[in-house]
């Protein structure tokens, strides 16, 4: 029987005790990761492992400095200058010391998560900040987060480890920010479709997605 996805009304909202379960599960699957397999490329996207890390780290660290200015920007995002390592690489303001190894670079993510987490958590809900898929309140950037950590670990997968999030989180992350999405199929095979990532019965796999950050009433 498959586990439908449930209406936002009856589910609680995302909180930074979300945010830091993830952190913790992802950097926990991740330390075990072969060691040779980092180099290679992370599910369907253009990036290896490591810039995918990295990439993932930079998100979290991105979500937090939204929130900090006295007086966030709502029509642009607080002006930290991005650098690409390669072309075809991610663009990041943050970048992990290669000498470091894995366990460096699973530290950084853990550290930038952590900053995430205390920002979700002191920032006032009423604070509003700009992001591209909608000026959005703190517990929007706490399910951009979990999205980009559950879609990533998926791609991340490759590295050779079993990712299979909780399916009531996922069900969240798809109230929060993809509304629309059909129900009645599993809420974690739904966000991968909602993210581009898989197909869905009587709905081919997305070529362009948006989530929506806006706060809900």
């Amino acid at each position: 029987m498959s586990r439908s996805v449930e209406a936002g009304p009856a589910l609680s909202p995302i909180t930074a005790d979300d945010v830091e379960f993830a952190v913790r599960l992802a950097a926990g699957v991740l330390r075990d990761a072969p060691p040779e397999r980092w180099g290679g490329r992370a599910g369907s996207l253009e990036w290896d492992c490591w810039e995918t890390v990295e990439h993932l780290a930079n998100d979290l660290l991105y979500y937090a400095v939204q929130l900090g200015p006295q007086s966030p920007p709502l029509d642009t995002h607080v002006p930290f200058a991005l650098s690409r390592k390669r072309p075809d690489g991610p663009g990041v303001f943050v970048h992990a010391e290669r000498d470091a190894g894995p366990a460096g670079l699973v530290q950084v993510l853990e550290a930038c998560g952590a900053l995430l987490v205390a920002m979700v958590r002191t920032t006032p809900p009423q604070v509003r900040a700009h992001h591209a898929a909608g000026v959005s309140d703190p517990e929007g950037f706490a399910a951009l987060a979990l999205q980009e950590m559950l879609v990533h670990m998926h791609d991340l997968a490759e590295v050779g480890f079993a990712w299979d999030p909780p399916s009531a989180l996922c069900s969240r992350v798809l109230a929060r920010l993809f509304p629309h999405a059909p129900g009645g199929s599993d809420p974690w095979l739904t966000l991968l479709w909602a993210t581009g990532r898989a197909e869905l019965t009587e709905h081919p796999r997305l070529t362009a997605w948006r989530s929506d950050s806006t706060p809900r009433p």
